[in-house]
């Protein structure tokens, strides 16, 4: 990749879906899944698929395949051929050049000890050099956050939404120290070079939204409208996905998952009770779908705790 990712002839609406492969589909992620080809249905817009395969320690074998195989059989099928992050290092190193070369970002051989003073933020560097017996590349590089850098943008369910990223974030890392690609840069250039119009996800991300916004702006990329959904959580309020009571889904019997889902994003439930195939479902939610009634997801940046960057070193 050379120059600017590519940014015109955007469609009207394309939305994603883009799970990790740190295990199976569960309930959570259904959510996430439906509610998303829900409002790219309801906008006449394309749905996609994208798996996230950018963390290998993380990754269990096979799941990436078996999560797009209960997607199918939940009905979810990608309009445009699956994207998968593990083979597309170049557009992210292209990416990454470009904010060195214009001093957008910056090598740094702080570790998360180093920073623990400034409670684990960022904005200036205090360690002086590489970190002794650390593998190669021995260092991260981050985003140059300029101080007082604050994002404010809309979103679709929750509304105006605020973050000073210089205070509560600071310089946040592009690749990590063990060398792989940190989160929030190759979720940028995916939805850029995938011409991405709305991302929709669980609120759990909402967070990670003005670090988003801010490399869009240092890489010269569009922002792409952005709503965020509930998260399912277990009875002592932790997210599913992080919870024991995150079963994987049974792609053998879809429809009461499916009605639980839809149920969850605030639908009426008597809209599906008489389906009998996940075909005749879809097609009535898709028809009596009301973005409206999907419940507030979280409280706001405001009041949202600023845990660790989880690619931080």
């Amino acid at each position: 990749m050379s120059g600017h990712l590519p940014t015109t002839d955007a469609p009207a609406y394309r939305g994603r879906f883009a799970p990790s492969p740190t295990g199976d589909l569960h309930a959570g992620s259904l959510l996430a899944a439906f509610g998303s080809w829900l409002l790219a249905r309801r906008h006449g817009g394309e749905w996609l698929v994208r798996i996230e395969d950018l963390d290998p320690p993380r990754e269990v074998p096979g799941a990436a395949q078996r999560q797009l195989d209960a997607l199918t059989a939940f009905g979810f099928v990608s309009d445009l051929p699956v994207v998968r992050q593990s083979q597309r290092h170049g557009l992210y190193e292209a990416a990454l050049q470009r904010l060195l070369d214009q001093d957008k970002a910056f090598v740094c051989h702080c570790s998360r000890s180093d920073l623990a003073a400034a409670g684990g933020v960022h904005r200036r560097c205090v360690a002086h050099g590489p970190r002794a017996g650390h593998a190669a590349p021995q260092a991260a590089v981050r985003l140059r956050v300029a101080d007082g850098a604050a994002v404010e943008f809309d979103d679709a369910l929750l509304g105006r939404q605020r973050q000073d990223v210089a205070r509560e974030v600071g310089d946040f890392v592009l690749r990590r120290a063990d060398g792989h690609w940190a989160y929030q840069l190759a979720v940028v250039v995916d939805d850029a070079e995938q011409r991405i119009t709305d991302v929709v996800r669980g609120a759990d991300l909402l967070d990670s939204t003005p670090r988003q916004i801010l490399l869009q702006r240092a890489l010269d990329l569009p922002t792409p409208r952005y709503a965020h959904l509930p998260l399912l959580l277990d009875a002592h309020g932790r997210k599913l996905s992080k919870s024991e009571a995150a079963h994987p889904l049974n792609p053998a019997d879809p429809l009461p998952a499916l009605r639980a889902a839809w149920a969850a994003l605030g639908q009426t439930p008597d809209t599906l009770v008489a389906v009998e195939t996940v075909t005749q479902l879809l097609r009535a939610a898709r028809d009596s779908f009301n973005p409206a009634q999907i419940p507030q997801a979280a409280p706001g940046l405001a009041a949202m705790h600023n845990d660790p960057d989880p690619n931080a070193v």
